[in-house]
């Protein structure tokens, strides 16, 4: 009973570091992602707010793939990291199918509402404008992180912390098997009252 309690208790502090660690992953990046965004850019003019879903990116494909490659990863990569590092630093290890289901909803939320704070944020900084793209592929860049590594991670932290529970718990004892007794030749010849 000991050696379980003694895996339990260092599959607690496992979790325990990775959330710590996705904590201080999760600050470290959005100071990143607001020094990249919210400093003044010094330029000549600067365009209009795009207000119109898709219409920077159509503009963007008409400039060339280049452009649009390059503009599309950008707004896909600046917060992706989220859609890893929200569930590390609150989620659970084995969450139930509906509770993996949630906890992809709460990232994309999370995603959609620091983009918009990133977006309304910039109407004040000079040189930066408000982009409706921006969010979409903010958004998007935070769901296909979050499917793409989110529920493979999971499952190998699960089955590590399962081969280290069975690890702990030490193997099954065995009883050797005992042959006849020498008592059993003279039992079975004794009549049996009834």
């Amino acid at each position: 009973m000991q050696r379980h309690e003694a895996g339990h208790c260092a599959a607690t502090a496992l979790h325990l570091r990775l959330r710590l660690l996705g904590g201080a992953l999760l600050v470290a990046h959005l100071l990143l992602v607001g020094w990249l965004t919210l400093r003044p850019l010094d330029v000549p003019w600067a365009a209009a707010a795009n207000l119109t879903p898709f219409e920077g990116i159509r503009a963007d494909l008409e400039n060339g793939p280049v452009a649009a490659a390059r503009r599309i990863g950008e707004g896909l990569a600046l917060l992706a990291p989220l859609g890893v590092l929200l569930p590390l630093a609150g989620g659970s290890l084995a969450p139930s199918p509906l509770a993996a289901w949630s906890s992809l909803v709460r990232t994309a939320a999370a995603g959609v509402l620091v983009s918009i704070g990133i977006e309304m944020l910039q109407s004040s900084v000079p040189g930066r404008v408000v982009d409706v793209d921006s969010v979409l592929l903010n958004t998007a860049g935070v769901v296909l992180a979050h499917v793409a590594v989110v529920p493979a991670a999971r499952a190998r932290m699960r089955r590590t912390r399962a081969a280290r529970a069975e690890a702990s718990q030490g193997s099954t004892p065995r009883i050797a098997r005992v042959g006849l007794g020498p008592w059993t030749d003279v039992l079975s010849a004794v009549p049996r009252e009834y």
